[in-house]
């Protein structure tokens, strides 16, 4: 659920128009640019496999639970 934390970040920064809250835009873009890097892709994707291969086939989708923490946003 990378794809829904991207747009619950992107949504939050649309708001953050205050210069005090600047800084705060730019270290959330930092966390979404993470979050599209092939890299974190890839780990996420291994994460995947992991955690079917252990029999668990419904988990909370880390970056979606980051975002709605840092947003505060109800969880499913």
């Amino acid at each position: 659920d990378t794809d829904r934390a991207l747009v619950l970040l992107e949504e939050y920064c649309k708001k953050l128009q205050k210069p005090e809250e600047q800084q705060l835009k730019k270290a959330i873009r930092k966390v979404m640019g993470i979050f599209k890097s092939s890299l974190f892709q890839a780990l996420l994707g291994s994460f995947k496999k992991k955690t079917t291969r252990h029999g668990t086939t419904s988990h909370t989708s880390l970056p979606a639970a980051l975002a709605c923490d840092v947003l505060g946003c109800p969880k499913d």
